[in-house]
């Protein structure tokens, strides 16, 4: 899915959309559950950060 499509989907601009995958923007939860909801993905899997076998 671009970046545009799935801004559209949850109603942000495309360079919010480029910003969160950047890390240079921390969406709200409510944007969070929006996106994991359009690409039918957990929060977990977009966006917990994995911290390796520690």
């Amino acid at each position: 899915m671009s970046q545009k499509a799935l801004a559209d989907a949850v109603g942000v601009t495309r360079q919010t959309i480029n910003a969160i995958e950047n890390g240079d923007y921390n969406p709200t939860i409510n944007l969070c559950i929006a996106i994991c909801k359009v690409l039918d993905k957990t929060l977990n899997d977009l966006f917990w950060e994995d911290q390796g076998n520690e």
